[in-house]
């Protein structure tokens, strides 16, 4: 199993920290450097700034939102920042959700799973370098009676394959993950629960596809606390807000992948109950009514022995990249964390 980090959300105060924590990262020999967008920095600007002044790590896109960009220009920064960084770049996309692609990009959040089924089509086309033509749903390429006419990618990519990834949450989207991309990025991911809430349904795709799970990144992306034991705790109020805004804030009550999610892991009177306080405004309820159990089950925290028994359920569950999020109130704190995963990495013997 491979290490990765997830620099989460360029411009939230640590910016200098967490080019600081990719190059440690780098050193350490982690495989790959995540970076997101929602709607404030975009994560392909991060993306090359970090390839710039690192040499080994893969850099990735955790993700690429689809509404954000037409496919072909998806393939093009996909090109480009392969070339770039050497042949490190990894691409993640993802539908992101109702409330940023209608209220953000003014794209309308409908038949998402067609609609990336379509983008990957789009973008795996535009990257062999064959002249670009597509009749679908969602996109016709080139335009029907205009002048446009089908034009192929300039850019020579690194490489002829650039992985593809998709976030995927829900159980159909997870089994046209494994369908169609070579691999997938979770969250919020319980080693008990793992192959009940995504691994069969990866699976399901794959045998779809007349393929086996051989050779498929399977990535989900954990926070990780380091101390002692019996500070668990306290560790694990460090993450009440996060999880609150994601399993109660991030969507509409009546479609939050997260709230859903947490469902299917059995804490169903608990996800209404965050999902009811933090649409109501006390997100301070909503915190405090966050299980510890489920903070505890999806995070990694304490000791490096206890992170390192955590890490072995999840190779066994099923996962080949397991992405941390250092965290910490300070800089040290966090490339301390981020030594911590190598070295319970090893621990586990699995590096």
């Amino acid at each position: 199993m491979q290490l990765g980090i997830n620099l989460g959300y360029w411009g939230a105060g640590m910016d200098a920290d967490n080019l600081a924590v990719a190059k440690e990262a780098d050193k350490l020999g982690y495989a790959v450097c995540w970076a997101a967008e929602a709607y404030g920095s975009d994560a392909a600007t991060v993306l090359s700034w970090v390839a710039a002044q690192t040499e080994r790590i893969d850099i990735g896109s955790a993700i690429f939102q689809i509404p954000a960009r037409q496919p072909a220009m998806t393939a093009m920064t996909a090109a480009t920042l392969d070339s770039l960084s050497g042949g490190r770049f990894r691409l993640g996309l993802g539908v992101s959700g109702p409330q940023v692609s209608e209220g953000w990009y003014g794209v309308k959040f409908d038949k998402p799973l067609a609609r990336t089924r379509e983008y990957v089509e789009i973008v795996r086309k535009a990257m062999t370098r064959k002249r670009l033509s597509y009749e679908g749903e969602h996109w016709t390429l080139p335009l029907p009676g205009g002048p446009g006419k089908p034009i192929k990618l300039t850019v020579h990519p690194q490489r002829e394959h650039i992985p593809l990834y998709v976030a995927a949450i829900g159980p159909k989207n997870l089994e046209q993950t494994g369908e169609i991309a070579d691999g997938a990025l979770l969250i919020f991911p319980a080693a008990e629960h793992l192959e009940d809430t995504a691994v069969r349904h990866l699976r399901a795709g794959r045998e779809k596809a007349g393929k086996t799970m051989d050779g498929f990144d399977v990535v989900p992306t954990l926070p990780l606390a380091v101390g002692e034991d019996s500070q668990v705790d306290a560790l694990a109020d460090m993450f009440r807000p996060y999880t609150a805004l994601y399993v109660g804030g991030m969507g509409s009550r009546k479609q939050n992948f997260y709230n859903q999610l947490a469902q299917r892991m059995g804490y169903e009177k608990e996800a209404a109950e965050i999902q009811d306080k933090y649409l109501g405004g006390d997100k301070d309820g909503a915190a405090a009514a966050v299980p510890r159990r489920l903070i505890d089950s999806t995070t990694l925290l304490g000791s490096v022995e206890r992170i390192a028994d955590r890490m072995q359920a999840y190779a066994a569950a099923g996962v080949t990249t397991l992405t941390l999020a250092p965290a910490g109130f300070t800089l040290e704190e966090r490339l301390t964390a981020l030594r911590a995963g190598t070295e319970a990495l090893e621990r586990a013997g699995l590096a």
